[in-house]
């Protein structure tokens, strides 16, 4: 089953998708459009052309648990991605992802043009990867 991990962000939006057998994340792109309703056809046409079977959107969090100013945009987005691919959108905590993937790519020594390029995908991909941990596994004895 493929599944598409989403970091949104006004400028750029991290996509990350899973391989055929959704047990790991790899990072795709960055979509730069900050328009919702172009955001969502992108989405949507790289859903559709991959065969995506279910979205996971990172959704902002405080560290005390409460919704960030950003969560209103994301539920946006979810539902309306929801009525437009007809497969399930589902939000996944999504605090500190943005600083793991920032750690990673220091820890490589990436430039930071190069890093500024690669972290919303990687973010994506860490929320993607986050919530395929968390699914029990299945057809294992």
């Amino acid at each position: 089953m493929r599944i598409l991990g989403i970091d949104y962000g006004t400028v750029r939006t991290g996509v990350a998708m899973s391989d055929p057998l959704g047990m790991l994340a790899h990072p795709l792109e960055a979509i730069k459009i900050s328009y919702m309703k172009d955001l969502i056809d992108a989405i949507a046409a790289l859903s559709m052309k991959n065969g995506v079977e279910k979205i996971i959107i990172g959704l902002p969090k405080h560290m005390n648990g409460d919704e960030s100013d950003s969560s209103k945009k994301v539920r946006e987005l979810a539902s309306e991605l929801e009525k437009k691919l007809n497969i399930p959108i589902l939000l996944y905590d999504e605090r500190l992802t943005t600083s793991a993937a920032e750690k990673l790519l220091i820890e490589t020594d990436m430039s930071r043009k190069k890093r500024k390029e690669k972290i919303d995908s990687l973010a994506a991909s860490i929320i993607l990867q986050g919530y395929l941990d968390s699914m029990p596994i299945t057809g294992v004895e």
